[in-house]
């Protein structure tokens, strides 16, 4: 039975995506979950994996088109079927239109679920989340699966996660295929004692359907070759982050995946081995100028888009302010071996800084307040952000009721949520709530940033680098001398309307004296 593979939803907000590129030609065989082709939307880019194994067998949609979601763009036949004769490539249109019935279609409910089973239904994951996406599929039909296990993962505007088993038993039904976004509460799988063939849902073809390859691949070599001088290796994110971790060069390395793309097992194979290329070693490539204008991305439109709104509704200053780390630095440098054999969690900077600003933001309660209306709402609570930088973005978790943390309470959140955001662990209500965020842009070696403020926030702090400056110190007597001392800038954004200068510059004078006379335990 031919399996339709549609436009997914990337996010609540995501009404549409442009395919970049195919990934695969008609005629090729393919496996479930086997990246099929690349898309781009005002959110995020990225590959689609195949929703089952066999034979592509149709390309809808050409590269460079941009369609609604839910659209089928391709369709895939089980192993053996008969392959329909590719037509003529259409030129790539700016925005496909695509029939509201044809939409409908796509979005048509599956069939009931089979009796004496128990429904897996997508699950609300967030007060105001009204539908998710189903992303990958961790169990297939006739799988068994035990209570709790993670059966599936979803994508919603808010957050990626994996959703466990609601009961032990066999994966009997799935009834909504990857890549389909579904309302909250629709049944999407059974779970029981027998075995059954996954439902699909029905959908209909666009009425202008531009079926075009105009991806080529290359054909199976006995040996796969690496990339060519100048050429991007292709690879997951996760192949890419293990290369960063053992310092590997990728373009070193023959992929053995589909269309050359390096592979897990390849990547380790060569840590293995021993034989990793030094990515320092690589010689650099310059990149190619277009010589016209290129059209900004969706993604980098929309982000244009808000930070303007935010600038917009904030009348943002910023203060910065030097720090004189080095009485933290030793502290951490003293304790950090043992700290972590105690307490099971890696003593950093991050720690201290955020005890320091929860501290101040006690005595200035109007940086962690918010502007409502006419009114200013001063909130109870300090939630404190954490911008983590990902492979495929940037999410910022919130640390609730900070105030209420001791220091190793505050170490631990941190590393927590840090490593659940790169795992696609965390709860929706774990990057809504803040009151105040912190960014560490410092760690890419600048001196300071100047960042803009998460709306509604009233205040953002930038982390700038640690570096070892000279400085004048004076001592008690009043006596100057130069010494080497470690040193970091603080910057801070603060709404105008909310914040005035002065209470900016008190606030930062806290924090500043906070951490250059640290005498708070860490546990």
């Amino acid at each position: 039975m031919p399996t339709d593979v549609v436009m997914p939803q990337m996010g609540e907000s995501i009404t549409e995506g442009t395919i970049t590129k195919w990934l695969k030609k008609v005629g090729d065989t393919v496996n479930r979950d086997e990246p099929l082709f690349e898309i781009s939307t005002d959110k995020v880019d990225a590959e689609i994996p195949s929703p089952a194994a066999g034979t592509l067998t149709e390309i809808k949609v050409p590269e460079g088109s941009t369609v609604g979601i839910n659209t089928i763009v391709a369709v895939i036949a089980e192993s053996g079927s008969a392959v329909a004769a590719p037509k003529a490539p259409a030129p790539a249109a700016k925005k496909d239109t695509v029939t509201p019935a044809a939409k409908e279609a796509a979005a048509a409910p599956t069939a009931p679920a089979s009796s004496g089973g128990t429904d897996v239904v997508m699950p609300q994951m967030g007060e105001s989340i009204t539908e998710g996406t189903i992303t990958k599929w961790l169990k297939k039909v006739g799988d068994t699966v035990n209570r709790d296990e993670p059966i599936f993962e979803i994508s919603t505007d808010k957050v990626d996660a994996e959703i466990p088993s609601p009961v032990a038993g066999t994966l009997t039904e799935i009834k909504v295929p990857e890549g389909s976004t579904v309302s909250i509460n629709t049944v999407v799988a059974v779970i029981g004692g027998g075995s059954a063939a996954p439902a699909r849902a029905a959908a209909a073809a666009p009425t202008t359907p531009t079926p075009a390859p105009t991806q080529t691949t290359k054909p199976a070599a006995a040996t796969p070759a690496p990339a060519a001088a100048g050429e991007r290796p292709r690879s997951s994110p996760l192949v890419r982050k293990i290369a960063k971790d053992n310092n590997v060069d990728l373009t070193g390395i023959a992929g053995s995946g589909a269309a050359g793309r390096i592979t897990k097992s390849d990547i380790l194979a060569r840590i293995a081995g021993g034989t990793a290329k030094p990515a320092d070693a690589a010689k650099p490539t310059a990149a190619p100028i277009p010589g016209e204008a290129v059209p900004m991305t969706k993604m980098r439109t929309i982000i244009a888009q808000r930070m303007v709104e935010s600038k917009r509704t904030s009348p943002h200053v910023h203060t910065v302010f030097k720090v004189d780390m080095t009485r933290i630095v030793k502290l951490r440098e003293k304790e950090k071996s043992k700290y972590e054999q105690r307490n099971g969690v890696k003593l950093t900077y991050m720690p201290f800084i955020t005890a320091a600003a929860i501290a101040t933001l006690i005595k200035f309660p109007i940086v962690n307040a918010v502007i409502e209306g006419d009114s200013i709402r001063y909130n109870r609570n300090i939630n404190v952000g954490i911008a983590v930088a990902l492979d495929w973005g940037l999410i910022v978790p919130v640390i609730k009721h900070c105030e209420e943390k001791s220091f190793l309470g505050i170490a631990r959140a941190i590393a927590d949520v840090a490593d659940r955001a790169r795992s696609k662990k965390l709860a929706p209500d774990e990057v809504s709530g803040g009151t105040f965020t912190l960014t560490n842009s410092g760690i890419f070696g600048e001196e300071f940033g100047l960042p803009i403020i998460n709306q509604p926030q009233s205040a953002i702090m930038g982390i700038g680098g640690l570096s070892k400056e000279p400085l004048v110190l004076t001592d008690k007597d009043g006596q100057d001398t130069i010494a080497i001392r470690s040193v970091q800038h603080f910057s801070l954004g603060f709404d105008h309307r909310i914040v005035d200068g002065a209470d900016a510059g008190k606030f930062m004078a806290a924090f500043k004296s906070h951490l250059e006379n640290w005498e708070d335990e860490i546990g």
